[in-house]
């Protein structure tokens, strides 16, 4: 039985300031890797078995997806979810629309699934991601024959009509992004010959990764241009067993309350620590944070960890462009951890922000004003004067503009301010982080649903 989507967090929600935040916690599984599992089993021969699947809106747009091209998804009383493939080329013709909701990744990456396939498809998706940019697949993905129509500006709603006679495509990466990446690698599986990706910047590499785990002909190497990823089509893909660890970028959140309010120690369990995701740890510990890595190993190709966090005396750095892809996601709760630094920071190369959920610099800078931090903004740059550990003033009602990841960093902003910091929407945290108020709860956290305007 496919889960349906819980949006039962449709409330404004406020944080108040807190202090001596302890626990040990997992955080939900990474939803990268989440939305590949899923997708990657219903391309595969034989049943697939996820443990610890990310069970959020985003996550559930794509499982029902995949059930709408074919595959049969269920979830296990355990927990664990099962997946029965239909083989490389072998979706079938869904029978309406395929609604994404507010996942990008999904729908980007489904673009690749379907674009060498002889079906038609319609992808839509909610208000927010019906503003976000779809021409930069839609670039590669016609190469390999396919024929797609977006809304005026490139926008969703958009038609594919998949490659009956698919050719193979070599494709260099204009600008560094896994999910143009890992679109053009999943349309080359059901090429004949070899689908090559150049990127001149490194970016996530769990495509790749979960590429191998399920058999794929795929291969790496180093260039003059940059990091060159091939995969040879036509082969089938076998089913396997793959556990999920924690979302770094979920992670992100309780570990930024450790570091800000005072007294606290709090150990997030069994994060992911991919190289390609692990920009705002190495960010923290150039800023002086008291961040400990416990326990690494492997698991299923990537590597594991526990992450501990303790109050901290941060200094203010310069955050250069080149770490953007490593931690893209979580620069808005590096914001609010910046504005108690000792100094001010800078945060480079931030063009990718404007085309998120929302154009979350923009929001960021929007929101830390309001919460009378001193920010600065450019086109792709942030700056933020911190406190030097002294609480900010809050008091502000920020505007999520339906953005998960804003609303979630100023919730933790509010944990340290003077007056509580209230964010106007919280039902889209759902779409990464379903349990993120019990959990932050759970540590000691004061962050409340506000049932009637004050």
């Amino acid at each position: 039985m496919i889960a349906e989507l819980d949006c039962s967090m449709s409330l404004p929600l406020q944080a108040r300031r807190s202090e001596n935040l302890s626990g040990n916690v997992r955080v939900p599984g990474d939803k990268s890797i989440s939305h590949r599992a899923v997708m990657l089993g219903a391309l595969a021969v034989g049943e697939t078995v996820i443990e610890g699947l990310l069970e959020s809106a985003d996550v559930i747009r794509t499982v029902q997806a995949m059930a709408a091209l074919g595959a049969r998804v269920e979830r296990h009383q355990d927990g664990s979810w099962h997946v029965t493939g239909c083989g490389v080329g072998g979706f079938a013709q869904p029978e309406g629309t395929i609604d994404f909701g507010n996942s990008g990744t999904g729908v980007r990456l489904a673009a690749g699934l379907v674009a060498t396939t002889p079906i038609r498809v319609i992808f839509t998706g909610d208000e927010s991601l019906s503003r976000r940019p779809m021409g930069r697949i839609v670039e590669p993905l016609v190469k390999f024959g396919a024929r797609i129509d977006t809304a005026p500006g490139g926008t969703l709603p958009m038609r594919i009509i998949g490659a009956a006679d698919p050719v193979p495509v070599e494709y260099e990466l204009p600008v560094p992004s896994a999910q143009v990446k890992s679109a053009v690698l999943l349309a080359g599986l059901n090429v004949p010959g070899e689908t090559t990706v150049i990127e001149p910047v490194a970016t996530r590499d769990h495509t790749e990764r979960m590429l191998r785990a399920f058999g794929a002909d795929i291969r790496e190497e180093m260039t003059e241009k940059g990091r060159r990823i091939t995969v040879r089509g036509e082969k089938e893909l076998k089913a396997c067993a793959i556990t999920v660890p924690g979302d770094p970028s979920s992670a992100a959140f309780p570990l930024a309350a450790a570091v800000i309010c005072p007294g606290s120690a709090v150990t997030v369990e069994n994060v992911l620590l991919n190289p390609t995701r692990t920009g705002l740890i190495e960010t923290l510990h150039e800023m002086g944070a008291e961040l400990r890595i416990l326990e690494p190993r492997n698991s299923g190709g990537e590597i594991i960890g526990n992450v501990a966090a303790a109050t901290s005396s941060l200094r203010g750095v310069v955050v250069p462009a080149r770490r953007a892809p490593s931690m893209i996601d979580e620069y808005p709760v590096l914001a609010a951890i910046a504005a108690f630094a000792e100094g001010t920071t800078r945060m480079e190369g931030l063009a990718e922000l404007r085309v998120k959920e929302s154009d979350r610099l923009a929001a960021v800078a929007e929101g830390l004003a309001a919460c009378g931090v001193t920010v600065r903004a450019g086109e792709d740059w942030l700056e933020v004067d911190g406190t030097g550990g002294a609480p900010v003033p809050g008091g502000a009602v920020v505007r999520t503009h339906m953005d998960h990841r804003i609303a979630m960093a100023f919730l933790v902003l509010g944990l340290n301010a003077e007056a509580p910091v209230r964010v106007d929407d919280g039902e889209m945290i759902t779409t990464s982080f379903p349990q993120f108020v019990p959990l932050m709860c759970g540590l000691g956290a004061d962050i409340e649903e506000l049932r009637e305007e004050a």
